[in-house]
């Protein structure tokens, strides 16, 4: 996991006398794009988060800071935190452990329409807590007991499926098939110790190649 966190001189163009030293910190879900929380940082919770790696905040009811999951173990591993244009507020892009809100939710924020693509990353926490489960259990746990060759001769079969579907010209059988050949994929990927988040990183990579 490679952490993008702020050098000396970020930190010393934040613009704290702007926010009263109380900076907004947008808290987002590094795999699913989920905004989890808002909260606010001084600079010595900021500190304490660059050194541990791990969300900490300033609590504006209780006038001290405090580290996300100190009581509950549901910890924010920070990957990345950027400030905005105006160096007055901060994105921080976490690895949260649980459940985010003290309402046992996943974010503090009740989104009555979700992000589609947001369920790939809820896909793959379901894919990957079916490895070494009962086969009977799911059709998923059923296809890690069979093997990467099994797994893998299924990606094959879907992706001949989604080639026809397309040359059939069939849109509604070319989305079925698809969401087939993607859940299989992810089969395939969890079997092998990797996730779709590698594969996002291997294009971002091959993209900033072909902009040099």
């Amino acid at each position: 996991m490679t952490r993008k966190l702020m050098d000396e001189q970020q930190f010393n163009a934040l613009n704290w006398e702007k926010v009263n030293n109380l900076m907004p910190v947008i808290v987002q879900n590094r795999d699913s794009g989920k905004v989890l929380m808002l909260g606010y940082v001084n600079q010595q919770a900021l500190t304490h988060t660059l050194h541990s790696g791990k969300m900490t905040f300033f609590s504006r009811s209780k006038q001290r800071l405090w580290r996300k999951g100190e009581q509950s173990g549901n910890f924010l591993n920070v990957i990345e935190i950027s400030s905005d244009c105006d160096n007055d507020s901060l994105l921080a892009l976490v690895e949260p452990i649980g459940p985010t809100c003290h309402l046992n939710t996943e974010s503090c924020f009740k989104n009555k329409e979700k992000l589609a693509l947001s369920f790939f990353a809820d896909l793959e926490k379901i894919v990957a807590s079916r490895k070494g489960a009962d086969p009977k259990s799911s059709y998923s746990a059923s296809l890690y007991a069979q093997g990467t060759k099994r797994i893998a001769q299924k990606v094959g079969e879907e992706g001949v499926e989604v080639a026809l579907a397309a040359m059939g010209k069939d849109r509604d059988e070319l989305t079925n098939e698809s969401a087939d050949l993607i859940y299989h994929l992810i089969v395939l990927l969890q079997n092998e110790g990797l996730n779709l988040q590698d594969v996002a990183c291997k294009l971002q990579q091959r993209h900033q190649i072909s902009k040099e």
